[in-house]
């Protein structure tokens, strides 16, 4: 990281923000460019939990390329300004990478869903057999994070 002074090197500090954030971006590899998309998702113990359709672009990629990279980020506060060069933006952010893995059982997908549920919700939930039956679970198993702040 270029500036050092805003990396957070504390991995407790890194795993809070990982569980106040909402929003999980999720990048892969698509031929040779980049492709993106914004997810909700939960975190526990080294790991994302994410849940998807059983098809598309997404799951085609993955299937193709486990390696995966991730971006979350917590806004604190917006800093206005008389000139547009002095706003700024407050923010803790984490980045990382990973493998990807297809969860498809039934145990995994309740499992997973349930990290995620807990992320927003704070409790577990029960979920009917036809609506597990159309979905996947993805974990990101992480190899490497790092977190900034500004």
């Amino acid at each position: 990281m270029r500036r050092k002074e805003r990396e957070i090197g504390n991995r407790e500090e890194i795993e809070k923000i990982l569980k106040n954030s909402t929003v999980c971006r999720l990048a892969m590899v698509d031929e040779d460019k980049p492709y993106m998309v914004p997810m909700n998702f939960g975190y526990r113990e080294g790991a994302l939990y994410l849940h998807s359709a059983r098809e598309g672009r997404k799951i085609d990629l993955i299937r193709k390329n486990p390696n995966v990279c991730f971006e979350v980020d917590e806004i604190v506060r917006f800093r206005k300004a008389k000139l547009a060069c002095d706003w700024g933006v407050e923010y803790k952010s984490v980045i990382g990478s990973g493998k990807a893995i297809l969860l498809s059982t039934r145990d995994e997908k309740i499992q997973a869903f349930n990290i995620i549920m807990a992320q927003y919700s704070g409790r577990e939930f029960e979920y009917p057999d036809e609506m597990l039956e159309k979905t996947l679970a993805i974990k990101i198993e992480i190899e490497k994070m790092t977190g900034k702040k500004s």
